[in-house]
C-alpha cells in the first residue's frame, strides 16, 4: 500500500476549491433566459452544462469509486506524475471535443439551483473521498477520457487521478459556460 503524500492531498484540495469557486462564480446572478440560452441547437445551455457536470460527478463518486475500490494495483514501474500532469493540463482544455456516454448527457431534468447545490455537495463528497481513502494510488482503472486525450498513449488512472479529473472536467465546462456567455446572441439580462 502506497499512502497518499500530504502534498498531493493539499494540492488536490486546493484544486477542488478553485474549481468549485469557478463554477459558483460562473453562475452567479443569471436570469432564466441566460440559463436556458443555447447558442445553437446542437450546443448546450448553461443549465444543461451544469446538469452534465452533476451527472459526471455522480458517476465518478458512485460507480467509478466502487470499481476503484476493487481495481488492481498499478505496475511498480508506473510513474503517476506523468498522468497527473496530463490530467491537470488536458482535461480542462477545450480544444479537443468529445462526446460522453449517454448516461451523462443532460436531459433538462435539474433546475440550475438544484444542479448548483449538487455540485457543491459533490465537492464535499470528493474532498471526503480524497481525505478518507489513503490508498487511491494503489488502484488503477481504465479511463476512456484519458485514452481519448492521449490518443491511446495512456489508458488508465489511479483513484487520485480520477479525483483530479472530476475537478478538471468541471473547469472544462466552466470554460464552456464562458463560451456561451461570449456568444453574440447571449441575453444580457
Amino acid at each position: 500500500m502506497t499512502p497518499m503524500q500530504s502534498s498531493e492531498i493539499k494540492q488536490a484540495l486546493e484544486y477542488f476549491g478553485r474549481c468549485r469557486k469557478r463554477v459558483a462564480e460562473a453562475n452567479v446572478g443569471l436570469s432564466e433566459a441566460q440559463w436556458r440560452f443555447q447558442p445553437a441547437p446542437d450546443r448546450w445551455s448553461i443549465a444543461l452544462i451544469l446538469e452534465h457536470m452533476v451527472f459526471v460527478q455522480d458517476r465518478v463518486l458512485g460507480p467509478v469509486r466502487e470499481l476503484l475500490a476493487v481495481a488492481p494495483a498499478p505496475s511498480a514501474d508506473r510513474d503517476p506524475q506523468v498522468v497527473d500532469r496530463i490530467v491537470l493540463e488536458k482535461i480542462p482544455d477545450r480544444s479537443m471535443k468529445a462526446k460522453g456516454p449517454e448516461a451523462v448527457v443532460p436531459r433538462g431534468e435539474l433546475s440550475p439551483a438544484a444542479a448548483l447545490e449538487r455540485v457543491s455537495r459533490n465537492y464535499e463528497r470528493l474532498s471526503e473521498f480524497l481525505e478518507s481513502t489513503p490508498d487511491l494510488r494503489d488502484h488503477l482503472l481504465e479511463a476512456p477520457p484519458l485514452r481519448f486525450l492521449t490518443g491511446g498513449a495512456h489508458s488508465s488512472m489511479d483513484g487520485y487521478q480520477w479525483a483530479l479529473t472530476l475537478a478538471g472536467h468541471d473547469e472544462r465546462h466552466v470554460r464552456q459556460i464562458e463560451e456561451v456567455k461570449a456568444d453574440p446572441g447571449y441575453p444580457r439580462s
